[in-house]
């Protein structure tokens, strides 16, 4: 398939415009444009310029609130609430995000909830931003109710993202970011645009069969990875990602979305951890542990998760990034004169 090769800046510029002509303000714009292209120059490409399909449906369907103004809660010592006014999660985490860090820092752990946002993203820019400052990370979200339990074929849970960032010393943290399906949904969108069968694994059809064809996937339910284990931990996600701070399972996610197919709207929990204070005197032995256990992992020709998207890092900074012409093309329709 062709390709078109376009620099991070213009990847950047093109989902500004995307947003800004189809009604959202600059300050959501930008910030859903840095998360976008950072997805793209990582070479993940569910996560990359092909969610401002969804971003602008959600607009012009009218769920989204494009000139959300979120506000900021200091809720107590360890809590920050940030309610996203029904924008997505991107302006309300960086707004939240230096609260954040200032309580883990004093008080050793702190957590920030976010409300009413819309979320299309992966995880790991939220935990990385953390891991930034020295603090390790944790992060978990719901979606739409896409995924059915073990044992069932009917969709219950969202995809359910979970997230952890651990910072090192001059170099990459140690990040893995997955959901507790067996695959994002993106991806399997992304084999249906191409016209390509999923592996048998990753969802049934609406009869509950197993299937490879990624639109009855997409009709039907998609699988949690490990069985019974993915299907509790997803379960998990739901309860302290949603209830816990006071907003929308999976399932009524997707009753408020009411047929429409916008981006899921719920809540994000986001916890941050200072290893100076709960290390406390053995802080830098346990850093020297961490080190230890990661070299144990690559020394005998393992990679630590997200080595992939970092190497994509190096070469996208010089080399630029590689879209589908198709899809550039679909992109370059949202835009309005």
């Amino acid at each position: 398939m062709e390709n078109i090769n376009l620099s991070l800046a213009q990847v950047h510029d093109l989902a500004v415009r995307v947003l800004t002509t189809n009604g959202m303000d600059a300050d959501h714009a930008a910030a859903i444009a840095r998360v976008i292209t950072a997805g793209q120059r990582d070479e993940c490409h569910s996560h990359g310029i092909y969610r401002l399909i969804v971003c602008v449906k959600s607009l012009r369907e009218g769920k989204l609130n494009g000139h959300a103004r979120p506000v900021t809660q200091d809720v107590s010592a360890a809590v920050v609430r940030v309610n996203a006014d029904f924008g997505y999660s991107q302006l309300a985490f960086e707004m939240g995000l230096p609260l954040l860090v200032e309580k883990a820092r004093q008080i050793g752990i702190a957590a920030l909830a976010i409300n009413d946002c819309f979320h299309f993203s992966a995880l790991w820019p939220e935990v990385e931003a953390i891991a930034s400052t020295g603090l390790a990370a944790l992060a978990m979200t719901p979606s739409h109710s896409w995924v059915a339990p073990a044992g069932g074929t009917k969709p219950v849970f969202g995809t359910n993202p979970i997230a952890f960032a651990w910072p090192r010393e001059g170099l990459e943290p140690f990040v893995f970011d997955f959901a507790t399906s067996a695959i994002a949904r993106g991806d399997i969108e992304l084999h249906r645009r191409t016209d390509q069968a999923i592996p048998l694994g990753w969802a049934v059809d609406n009869f509950g069969r197993p299937t490879t064809d990624p639109v009855a996937a997409l009709q039907g339910a998609m699988l949690t990875f490990g069985g019974h284990k993915g299907s509790a931990l997803a379960a998990m996600v739901e309860l302290i990602a949603g209830p816990l701070i006071g907003d929308l399972t999976s399932l009524e996610s997707q009753k408020f979305d009411a047929g429409v197919g916008a981006t899921p709207c719920h809540g994000e929990l986001i916890l941050a951890f200072n290893p100076a204070i709960l290390g406390g005197a053995r802080a830098s032995t346990g850093a020297k542990h961490a080190e230890s256990m990661f070299d144990a992992i690559v020394g005998q020709g393992a990679r630590l998760p997200s080595q992939r998207r970092f190497d994509a890092r190096v070469r996208s900074a010089t080399r630029g990034v590689e879209v589908p012409a198709q899809l550039y093309n679909d992109i370059m329709a949202l835009v309005k004169d």
